[in-house]
């Protein structure tokens, strides 16, 4: 990819036009989004990013000014270097250091730390890329999870990416049998490159990962190994609160969903949802700008 545009507005306005990019179901998926703050200092001064493999026109222009409501705020296109861009922008990218894990690009060394696990995945491959805050978050809730005695035989990581949450699962509970989907096919190989660099056996017994594609949870590899004793997505608020009955369906009675993906403003969209689907809150945190949720499927 290689032009951006940037729009520079408040948090508030930023969440708005993120909110409105995850209900345009007809978004041109040739451009890609994410928000974040400017710096640490300015928690309040938000921009949102676009990346494009060709020049934007007035199209994509007008597709990125009407997530505002009210008037747009300035955008400013410019052509990117002739580099992986995706390595590029995170080759400053720290370390997660959450739970019992560390998780790195391989440019960062281990830390050799008793008790905690690595896991070293590609800058290219994108473990932080717009979720570096929901995955630390994700890791130290399964962390937590492990540690209040929470048994899980049967897992599946929804919306995986890279595999990095399914192996987490499986380091905890590595007796499990562990699903992980996509709905983009790419990950196949990338999930299987991950758990072979990893030490994470492929197959389906215990101990091992399966992957496969899926929209959400409609798929028959994913029906023939419910219930699960764990479910786990850290994708988008808009699909979690679509997904929440499902969610529910696929769980053992008193078995548990680990949420994330979703900004601090969406959770009470995403809670009530849950509580229709007879999903209650287990426990919550919140990181950056970002909440992670456990709930648990009344019995």
């Amino acid at each position: 990819m290689s032009w951006k545009i940037t729009a520079l507005a408040p948090r508030a306005v930023i969440e708005q036009a993120l909110l409105a990019h995850e209900e345009a179901f007809d978004w041109d998926p040739g451009i890609v989004l994410s928000g974040s703050e400017i710096a640490e200092d300015r928690p309040d001064d938000w921009q949102l990013e676009a990346w494009l493999e060709r020049k934007p026109g007035k199209r994509e222009k007008a597709a990125l000014a009407a997530l505002f409501s009210g008037e747009p705020p300035g955008l400013v296109v410019e052509k990117l270097p002739e580099t992986d861009w995706l390595v590029a922008s995170q080759q400053d990218l720290q370390p997660i250091r959450a739970g019992r894990f560390h998780v790195h690009t391989p440019e960062h060394p281990v830390l050799n730390e008793p008790g905690v696990a690595e896991f070293t995945i590609p800058a290219s491959q994108a473990f932080g890329t717009g979720q570096h805050a929901t995955t630390a978050g994700c890791l130290a809730m399964l962390t937590h999870m492990r540690g209040q005695g929470i048994l899980v035989r049967n897992c599946a990581d929804i919306g995986t990416g890279t595999g990095l949450l399914a192996f987490a699962a499986l380091t905890l509970w590595p007796r499990a049998l562990a699903t992980a989907s996509d709905i983009d096919p790419v990950c196949v190989g990338v999930v299987e490159a991950n758990a072979a660099a990893n030490g994470i056996a492929m197959g389906p017994r215990g101990g091992q990962l399966v992957m496969t594609v899926a929209d959400g949870m409609d798929h028959p590899l994913l029906a023939a190994r419910a219930p699960y004793d764990l479910v786990i997505a850290n994708i988008l608020a808009g699909p979690l609160i679509d997904l929440a009955p499902d969610f529910a369906r696929s769980l053992v009675p008193g078995g548990h969903l680990l949420l994330a993906g979703l900004l601090e403003s969406q959770e009470s969209a995403v809670r009530a949802a849950c509580r229709r689907a007879g999903l209650r809150l287990g426990a919550r945190l919140v990181n950056g700008d970002w909440s992670i949720l456990w709930l648990r499927k009344r019995r």
